[in-house]
């Protein structure tokens, strides 16, 4: 019946870690630059999703329009 005894209750480790050749500055314009990618990527592809979207639909529009 150990599980209605009281135990210690555990705590997660804790530790600091530094990296070895780390730079601020150079972080800092690496995620700089990978949120300008992820904005222009972000505006191609909405516009190429509604271009597929539409090609779609007409094909499926085609396709009922021949079954029909």
């Amino acid at each position: 019946m150990g599980i209605f005894i009281p135990s210690k209750q555990r705590t997660n480790r804790r530790f600091s870690y530094e990296p070895r050749y780390y730079n601020p500055e150079k972080e800092q314009k690496l995620r700089q630059r990978m949120q300008i990618q992820r904005r222009s990527l972000s505006k191609r592809r909405d516009k190429t999703g509604l271009l597929y979207f539409l090609m779609l639909l007409g094909l499926a529009f085609f396709v009922y329009m021949k079954i029909g």
